[in-house]
C-alpha cells in the first residue's frame, strides 16, 4: 500500500500535467468546431506548455536547470557575437 502511495506522490505532476494535457486537447477540438480560434490557439498553447512541462519531468529537468541553460545561451551568444565584423550588418547608403 505504501508504495502505491509513494509512486502516486512521486508522480502527481506527471499525471496532472497528462491530464491538462488531455483536456486542452479535447476543449481545442470543442473550441474549433464551435469557430472560436482565438480561444483555440490558447488551449493549443497551454497543451505544449504542459507537454513540455511533462517531459522535463520525465528528463528530471528543474527550474534551476532552466536557469543554467539560458545562462549558457546568453553566454553563447555573445561570444559569437563578439566575432562579427564591426560593420555588419551593412549600414544602408
Amino acid at each position: 500500500m505504501s508504495a502505491i502511495a509513494t509512486s502516486v506522490v512521486l508522480a502527481r505532476w506527471e499525471i496532472l500535467s497528462a491530464v491538462v494535457m488531455f483536456f486542452a486537447s479535447t476543449l481545442n477540438i470543442n473550441l474549433r468546431k464551435a469557430s472560436r480560434h482565438g480561444l483555440a490557439i490558447l488551449t493549443s498553447g497551454i497543451g505544449i506548455t504542459m507537454s513540455c512541462w511533462f517531459v522535463m519531468g520525465l528528463l528530471g529537468i528543474t527550474s534551476a536547470d532552466m536557469a543554467l541553460y539560458g545562462n549558457h545561451a546568453k553566454d553563447l551568444f555573445v561570444e559569437i557575437m563578439s566575432h562579427t565584423p564591426e560593420n555588419w550588418p551593412m549600414p544602408m547608403p
